[in-house]
C-alpha cells in the first residue's frame, strides 16, 4: 500500500494477516450440535424417558494460528489506535481458537466467559448484574404478557412465508438482490445473518414481531455492518464477527429493535430466559433441568430443546458448565443505549453512525475518530432508516435523558396529578 502512511500500511498488513488467521476459527459452527438431535430427545421425553444428549466434537489444533495471532499482537503499536484495535482483536481470536481446541470439556466455560462475560457480571454504569436484570423482565412478562399481547400476535407464519417477505423487504431497501434469505434446517437459532445471506431455521414459526425483529436486528445491523466492513480499504477485519465485538453488535441490534418498536415483551422474555438458563447451568443444572425450565416457561418441546442447546454448546451436558454468549444481549443493550445517550450529550451522534462502518466495539469507534476524520476509515455506505434520520434519533434520546431523571417512587408516594 504505497499510497498510505507507513504506520497505516504497517497495521493494514497486520490486519490482513489477522483476517487470514481468523478465517479458520468458526467458533459458533464448531460448537454447534449436529442436526436432528431434538427429534429423538423430544420423542423420548414424550414417552417419559429423559436422556442427557451426548455430543462428540472433532478435535482441533490451532497452535499455529494462535502463534500467528500472538505475533500480530506483538508487532502492533500499542500507542496507535489501529495497533490497540489489532492487539485486542488478535488476543480475542486467540481465546476463541483455544476454546475450539477444548470443545466438549468444562474448560470451555472459562474461555467463553473471557469472550462473552457471564450472567453475574454487572451491567454498564455500575448497574445490577445481567441475571438480576433478566429476572426483572421475566417478572414483568409473567405479570403482563397475557394482558399486553393481542390475539393477532399469536398467529404465526412458516419460515418459507417469512423468507419471501424478508426477501421482498431487503430487495426494496437495496433496489437489488444484495442479501439473500435462505432456509437452513441445521440452524440452532431461529435466524442468523452474514454479510450477504440471512438464514432462517426451516422448522421455526414466526410472528409479525419476529419479522420486524429479524429485519431490524439481523438485516439492518448484522448484515449492514458486515457489508460496510467489507468496503474498508485498511481494516478488512471489520467485516468479521469478532468475539470481542459480540456484546456491542448484539446490543446495537437489540437497540435497533427497541428504537423501532419491534421488540415486544415476549422477545424480552426469551432473552431473559436464556440468561437465567446460563446462570442455572453454571450453578450445576444439567441439560434436562434447563430443558424443563424452558418448557415450564411456556416454550414448546422443540423450542425448549433449541434454547437449552444454546446454553450447552461446546460443554458437557451434565451441569456446571455453559456457553455464555447469551449473557451479552442485555449487557450489550444497556451499554449501547447508554453510549447513544452519552453521544447526544457530548454532541457526538456521528459516532453512533460510525458504529455501522464495520463490526467494532464502543471503545473501537472512539479510538477510530481520527481515522474517520482523516479518511483512513470510510463512513458506512448503508444505514438503517432510524439512524440515518438523525433528528428523530436525537429527539428520542433527548426525551430519554430527561425522563430518566423522574423518580417513579416519588410519583407513587404522591399520586398522579391532573396534567
Amino acid at each position: 500500500m504505497p499510497d498510505l502512511a507507513a504506520d497505516i500500511a504497517h497495521h493494514a498488513a497486520l490486519d490482513a494477516r489477522m483476517v487470514e488467521a481468523a478465517g479458520e476459527i468458526r467458533l459458533l459452527s464448531m460448537a454447534s450440535w449436529p442436526a436432528g438431535r431434538e427429534t429423538d430427545f423430544c420423542a423420548d421425553y414424550a414417552r417419559g424417558v429423559a436422556r442427557l444428549p451426548q455430543i462428540e466434537y472433532p478435535r482441533h489444533d490451532f497452535s499455529d494460528t494462535r502463534n500467528e495471532l500472538d505475533a500480530i499482537a506483538r508487532a502492533a503499536d500499542p500507542e496507535h489506535p489501529l495497533g490497540q484495535y489489532l492487539i485486542d482483536s488478535a488476543r480475542s481470536w486467540g481465546v476463541a481458537a483455544q476454546l475450539c481446541e477444548c470443545l466438549g470439556t468444562a474448560a470451555v466455560t472459562d474461555l467463553s466467559i473471557q469472550l462473552y462475560g457471564s450472567p453475574f457480571d454487572p451491567l454498564p454504569g455500575d448497574g445490577p448484574d445481567a441475571r438480576v436484570a433478566a429476572r426483572h423482565f421475566l417478572a414483568i412478562a409473567d405479570e403482563y404478557d397475557r394482558e399486553l399481547i393481542s390475539p393477532a400476535e399469536h398467529v404465526t407464519i412458516s419460515a418459507t412465508a417469512l423468507q419471501l417477505q424478508l426477501q421482498r423487504d431487503l430487495d426494496d431497501y437495496f433496489n437489488d438482490r444484495v442479501i439473500e434469505v435462505v432456509l437452513d434446517p441445521d440452524l440452532i437459532a431461529k435466524a442468523a445473518a452474514g454479510a450477504t445471506r440471512i438464514r432462517l431455521r426451516t422448522t421455526a414459526a414466526f410472528s409479525d414481531y419476529d419479522r420486524a425483529q429479524l429485519l431490524q436486528h439481523e438485516a439492518f445491523v448484522h448484515s449492514l455492518s458486515a457489508l460496510n466492513g467489507r468496503r474498508q480499504p485498511v481494516l478488512a477485519s471489520l467485516a468479521l464477527s469478532s468475539p470481542r465485538a459480540t456484546a456491542t453488535q448484539e446490543g446495537l441490534a437489540t437497540f435497533a429493535e427497541q428504537i423501532t418498536g419491534s421488540i415486544d415483551i415476549s422477545r424480552m422474555k426469551r432473552l431473559s430466559l436464556r440468561i437465567e438458563a446460563v446462570a442455572m447451568a453454571l450453578e450445576g443444572a444439567d441439560f434436562i433441568e434447563v430443558f424443563r425450565y424452558f418448557l415450564d416457561s411456556g416454550q414448546s418441546p422443540e423450542e425448549s430443546f433449541a434454547s437449552a442447546q444454546r446454553v450447552f454448546r461446546g460443554v458437557p451436558t451434565t451441569g456446571g458448565a455453559a456457553f455464555t454468549k447469551d449473557a451479552v444481549y442485555l449487557r450489550g443493550l444497556v451499554g449501547v443505549h447508554t453510549f447513544f445517550r452519552w453521544a447526544l450529550r457530548q454532541r457526538q451522534l456521528r459516532l453512533c453512525r460510525w458504529l455501522f462502518a464495520g463490526k467494532m466495539t464502543l471503545l473501537d469507534v472512539q479510538r477510530f475518530v481520527p481515522l474517520f476524520e482523516s479518511g483512513v476509515l470510510l463512513p458506512p455506505r448503508w444505514l438503517p432508516q432510524w439512524i440515518a434520520r438523525a433528528n428523530g434519533l436525537a429527539g428520542m434520546l433527548a426525551f430519554s435523558l430527561f425522563a430518566n431523571q423522574i423518580r417513579l417512587d416519588a410519583i407513587e408516594d404522591s399520586g398522579f396529578q391532573d396534567i
